[in-house]
Protein backbone atom coordinates (compact mmCIF):
# COMPACT_ATOMS: atom_id res chain seq x y z
CA UNK A 1 0.00 0.00 0.00
CA UNK A 2 1.42 3.37 -1.03
CA UNK A 3 0.72 6.11 1.54
CA UNK A 4 1.25 9.81 0.86
CA UNK A 5 1.66 11.78 4.10
CA UNK A 6 1.24 15.55 4.07
CA UNK A 7 2.37 18.19 6.57
CA UNK A 8 0.37 21.26 5.50
CA UNK A 9 1.69 24.78 5.26
CA UNK A 10 1.56 27.78 2.96
CA UNK A 11 5.27 28.48 2.50
CA UNK A 12 6.29 24.82 2.78
CA UNK A 13 4.19 21.68 2.40
CA UNK A 14 6.03 18.57 3.52
CA UNK A 15 5.35 15.27 1.80
CA UNK A 16 6.43 11.73 2.51
CA UNK A 17 5.62 8.64 0.51
CA UNK A 18 5.97 5.20 2.09
CA UNK A 19 5.20 1.71 0.86
CA UNK A 20 3.64 -0.59 3.45
CA UNK A 21 4.07 -4.27 2.65
CA UNK A 22 4.28 -7.50 4.67
CA UNK A 23 8.03 -6.83 4.84
CA UNK A 24 7.43 -3.51 6.63
CA UNK A 25 7.70 0.15 5.65
CA UNK A 26 9.92 1.48 2.91
CA UNK A 27 10.55 5.10 1.96
CA UNK A 28 9.58 5.85 -1.62
CA UNK A 29 10.06 9.63 -1.68
CA UNK A 30 9.99 12.72 0.50
CA UNK A 31 10.49 16.43 0.16
CA UNK A 32 8.65 19.72 0.13
CA UNK A 33 6.45 21.83 -2.09
CA UNK A 34 7.53 25.44 -1.57
CA UNK A 35 5.85 28.69 -2.52
CA UNK A 36 7.56 32.07 -2.79
CA UNK A 37 6.63 34.59 -0.07
CA UNK A 38 6.44 37.44 -2.59
CA UNK A 39 3.50 35.80 -4.41
CA UNK A 40 -0.10 36.43 -3.44
CA UNK A 41 -1.94 33.78 -1.45
CA UNK A 42 -4.18 32.66 -4.35
CA UNK A 43 -1.14 31.98 -6.55
CA UNK A 44 0.60 30.13 -3.73
CA UNK A 45 -2.51 27.99 -3.15
CA UNK A 46 -2.60 27.14 -6.86
CA UNK A 47 1.08 26.15 -6.70
CA UNK A 48 0.31 23.82 -3.77
CA UNK A 49 -2.61 22.29 -5.66
CA UNK A 50 -0.45 21.71 -8.73
CA UNK A 51 2.36 20.25 -6.62
CA UNK A 52 0.02 17.82 -4.87
CA UNK A 53 -1.54 16.77 -8.17
CA UNK A 54 1.93 16.06 -9.58
CA UNK A 55 2.82 13.95 -6.51
CA UNK A 56 -0.35 11.88 -6.80
CA UNK A 57 0.23 11.36 -10.52
CA UNK A 58 3.85 10.33 -9.90
CA UNK A 59 3.30 7.94 -6.98
CA UNK A 60 -0.33 6.82 -7.38
CA UNK A 61 -0.91 6.48 -3.61
CA UNK A 62 -3.65 4.26 -2.24
CA UNK A 63 -4.43 6.99 0.25
CA UNK A 64 -3.44 10.48 1.32
CA UNK A 65 -2.97 11.26 5.02
CA UNK A 66 -2.97 14.85 6.28
CA UNK A 67 -2.02 16.26 9.66
CA UNK A 68 -4.82 18.23 11.29
CA UNK A 69 -4.08 21.80 12.28
CA UNK A 70 -2.88 22.88 15.67
CA UNK A 71 -3.55 26.57 16.22
CA UNK A 72 -1.09 28.52 18.28
CA UNK A 73 -1.32 32.20 19.12
CA UNK A 74 -0.67 33.50 15.57
CA UNK A 75 -4.17 33.53 14.08
CA UNK A 76 -3.08 35.13 10.79
CA UNK A 77 -0.60 32.36 10.07
CA UNK A 78 -3.16 29.77 11.18
CA UNK A 79 -5.73 31.08 8.72
CA UNK A 80 -3.27 30.94 5.82
CA UNK A 81 -2.21 27.41 6.74
CA UNK A 82 -5.90 26.47 7.00
CA UNK A 83 -6.45 27.81 3.48
CA UNK A 84 -3.52 25.73 2.23
CA UNK A 85 -4.84 22.69 4.09
CA UNK A 86 -8.25 23.19 2.44
CA UNK A 87 -6.64 23.12 -1.00
CA UNK A 88 -4.67 20.02 -0.01
CA UNK A 89 -7.79 18.21 1.25
CA UNK A 90 -9.72 19.11 -1.89
CA UNK A 91 -6.97 17.97 -4.27
CA UNK A 92 -6.38 14.79 -2.25
CA UNK A 93 -10.04 13.79 -2.48
CA UNK A 94 -10.27 14.71 -6.16
CA UNK A 95 -7.01 13.00 -7.16
CA UNK A 96 -6.97 9.98 -4.84
CA UNK A 97 -10.34 9.60 -3.14
CA UNK A 98 -8.97 8.01 0.05
CA UNK A 99 -8.21 10.69 2.62
CA UNK A 100 -7.37 10.27 6.31
CA UNK A 101 -6.56 12.80 9.01
CA UNK A 102 -4.67 12.59 12.31
CA UNK A 103 -4.00 15.14 15.02
CA UNK A 104 -0.44 16.00 16.05
CA UNK A 105 -1.10 14.18 19.35
CA UNK A 106 -2.18 11.00 17.53
CA UNK A 107 0.88 11.12 15.26
CA UNK A 108 3.29 11.61 18.16
CA UNK A 109 1.66 8.82 20.15
CA UNK A 110 1.73 6.42 17.18
CA UNK A 111 5.47 6.94 16.67
CA UNK A 112 6.78 7.36 20.21
CA UNK A 113 4.07 6.19 22.60
CA UNK A 114 4.06 9.74 23.98
CA UNK A 115 1.57 12.32 22.68
CA UNK A 116 3.83 15.08 23.99
CA UNK A 117 7.01 13.96 22.20
CA UNK A 118 9.27 16.76 21.00
CA UNK A 119 10.54 17.28 17.47
CA UNK A 120 13.89 15.55 18.11
CA UNK A 121 12.14 12.42 19.46
CA UNK A 122 9.86 12.38 16.43
CA UNK A 123 12.72 12.78 13.97
CA UNK A 124 14.70 10.03 15.70
CA UNK A 125 11.73 7.65 15.44
CA UNK A 126 11.09 8.49 11.77
CA UNK A 127 14.72 7.66 11.01
CA UNK A 128 14.63 4.47 13.12
CA UNK A 129 11.28 3.14 11.88
CA UNK A 130 12.21 3.67 8.24
CA UNK A 131 15.76 2.37 8.67
CA UNK A 132 17.36 5.56 7.36
CA UNK A 133 20.95 6.54 8.02
CA UNK A 134 20.03 10.20 8.56
CA UNK A 135 17.03 12.21 9.70
CA UNK A 136 15.09 13.36 6.61
CA UNK A 137 15.48 17.05 5.81
CA UNK A 138 13.87 19.51 5.79
CA UNK A 139 11.82 19.14 8.98
CA UNK A 140 8.55 19.42 7.02
CA UNK A 141 9.44 16.30 5.04
CA UNK A 142 10.27 14.38 8.23
CA UNK A 143 6.93 15.51 9.67
CA UNK A 144 5.11 14.28 6.57
CA UNK A 145 6.83 10.90 6.81
CA UNK A 146 5.65 10.75 10.44
CA UNK A 147 2.08 11.31 9.25
CA UNK A 148 2.43 8.44 6.75
CA UNK A 149 4.00 6.15 9.38
CA UNK A 150 1.17 6.96 11.79
CA UNK A 151 -1.40 5.81 9.26
CA UNK A 152 0.58 2.72 8.31
CA UNK A 153 0.80 1.67 11.96
CA UNK A 154 -2.76 2.51 13.00
CA UNK A 155 -4.95 2.08 9.92
CA UNK A 156 -6.01 -1.48 10.80
CA UNK A 157 -6.95 -0.43 14.32
CA UNK A 158 -9.58 2.20 13.67
CA UNK A 159 -8.52 5.12 11.55
CA UNK A 160 -10.07 8.54 11.09
CA UNK A 161 -11.25 8.62 7.53
CA UNK A 162 -12.18 12.09 6.40
CA UNK A 163 -15.88 12.47 5.76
Amino acid sequence: MIILGIDPGLATVGYGVVDKSPKGLRVVDYGVITTPPNEGTPVRLAMIADGLTALVEKHRPDCVVVEELFFNTNTTTGIRVAEARGVILYRAVMECGELFEYTPLQIKYALTGNGRADKKQMQFMVRAILGLTEIPKPDDAADALAVAICHANTSEHGHRKAK
